[in-house]
């Protein structure tokens, strides 16, 4: 006992023990083995590892007491010799040895497992939020039901929910309930936007669009309609109800009853909106007021709008904001911009990048921009571009087009072609002529490309017309101001 003793020394010793273990394990009997101490290091050395609190940490590795190989603490038998290993109650935390069937901690039985700790409801507490809810509904649907086979029933209700989910969800909206033909969904929850409001407003038009154009058992495009109505104000949004893990993000309060009022008041086929909706989405979209009362008469009438599309306005901004705004802090930007445009007035070309984040006033110190410059003698071109045509291709040079112009919803598509080669002039080419006819999607048996034309010819002409037609406008504002 006087010596430190060898690695070998030490897994004879603890090969012994087990041993004995086995021999005694139903005796009074004890096997003592004492051993030297040893310098930390060479423990480690050795293969064995040291435990602050007395235990094995989750993860850690466990000494074989059979050979002295180190072990998984999760495994429950040694790699090099098939030892059992001792485990580790998941109750308690207790070690206990491999032939005990119960924890001597807290009498668990080996193998069982603790319940999960319950999730933290912190994330679906109730709280106060700025929310925009659209309902929608599937007009006639009783009379589908009446006239429909269930299964058959359920496959188009199953085609309508599938669209209505589809286009909630491109849109950045959250489906909160579906209730039969009806489908209640949120914008500005989990995560708010900026435009919730405008995006609840896109995704009511697209599903009207969307469910319209359905081919189903129930009949051909056109046969299921749908209205929409949505209402934006504070609600109480959280979990209102629990059933074990189960949770559900109800919202309470009267923007939810307003929607559904206003879903009841509007034609199939119709988005209607609340005022409090229309002040936050401004002049984006096109509108027709209405006026309805509650059908049981507990409510005086209220204002509403029927939306009829998107408007044309070239200005996110203008739109948005109709009074003007003093601009704040920015004057140092301002006195560059105004520099950089007497620069330019003097036939020396500039251009300027203004990046930066959303909501920094880009669009403000443009407007201001504008205030300050006379822009009547000179041509202004202004391309927009949005998230929610980005798989419209060239959409920002359509737009403008549409703008210049003058496009007008109604129009018939002689209308906007007898407009549209107004703009152009007579000295259009018949090939320019047919690639914007292609590129504004205005049919006309007189302006049709090659069916055989590839795509990349398409688009090698497509950006040639663009260039002669700017060529051609700047040319014409020219000659207007030297009249």
């Amino acid at each position: 006992m006087n010596r430190v003793p060898e690695q070998a020394d030490l897994r004879q010793a603890i090969r012994a023990w087990v041993d004995a273990r086995a021999a005694v394990s139903y005796s009074s009997a004890n096997v003592v083995i004492v051993v030297r101490s040893v310098p930390f290091p060479r423990l480690v050395n050795l293969g064995f590892r040291y435990y602050k609190d007395g235990r094995p940490k989750e993860g850690d590795r466990m000494i074989c007491p059979r050979c002295g190989a180190t072990v998984l603490e999760s495994r429950r038998a040694c790699g090099e010799c098939g030892s059992p290993m001792p485990w580790k109650c998941s109750a308690c935390g207790s070690v206990n040895p491999p032939d005990r069937r119960v924890c001597r901690g807290c009498g668990a039985a080996v193998g069982a497992t603790a319940a999960p700790p319950a999730a933290s409801p912190s994330g679906m507490l109730p709280e106060r939020r700025l929310l925009t809810v659209m309902f929608v509904d599937l007009v006639e649907s009783t009379a589908l039901g009446a006239r429909l086979d269930p299964e058959d029933l359920r496959d188009v209700i199953a085609a309508y929910h599938g669209c209505v989910t589809s286009l909630v969800g491109r849109f950045e909206g959250f489906v909160a309930r579906y209730m039969g033909d009806g489908v209640l969904a949120y914008f500005g929850y989990p995560q708010a936007h900026e435009a919730n409001a405008e995006q609840a407003i896109r995704a009511g038009l697209s599903i009207v669009d969307g469910v319209g154009r359905l081919d189903t058992i129930a009949g051909p495009p056109g046969t299921l309609r749908t209205r929409v109505g949505i209402a934006s104000g504070v609600v109480v949004i959280g979990d209102l109800t629990r059933s074990g893990s189960s949770f559900k993000a109800t919202a309470v309060g009267d923007t939810l009853s307003r929607a559904a009022r206003l879903q009841t008041a509007a034609e199939p086929g119709a988005v209607v909106i609340s005022e409090s909706t229309r002040v936050l989405t401004g002049d984006l979209f096109e509108y027709r007021e209405i006026v309805f009362s509650d059908p049981k008469g507990l409510r005086a009438p209220e204002r509403a709008w029927r939306v009829v599309g998107e408007s044309t306005i070239d200005s996110r901004f203008e739109a948005l904001r109709g009074g003007r705004l003093s601009l704040v802090g920015r004057a140092e930007e301002l006195e560059l911009l105004l520099r950089r445009w007497e620069t330019a007035k003097t036939g020396e070309g500039r251009v300027v990048l203004l990046a930066g984040e959303p909501g920094i006033g880009k669009s403000h110190l443009l407007a201001a921009l504008e205030q300050k410059v006379n822009m009547a003698p000179n041509l202004r071109l202004r391309f927009l571009c949005t998230p929610h045509h980005h798989d419209t291709p060239l959409h920002p040079i359509i737009r403008h087009i549409e703008r210049a112009a003058g496009f007008e919803r109604g129009d018939s598509p002689a209308r906007r072609w007898e407009k549209f080669t107004r703009l152009l002039g007579p000295n259009a080419s018949k090939e320019d002529l047919a690639v914007f006819a292609e590129l504004l999607s205005i049919p006309n048996p007189a302006a049709q490309l090659p069916e055989t034309i590839s795509p990349q010819h398409l688009k090698l002409m497509t950006f040639t017309a663009i260039y002669r037609a700017d060529r051609e406008a700047r040319g014409r504002d020219d000659n207007s101001r030297h009249t």
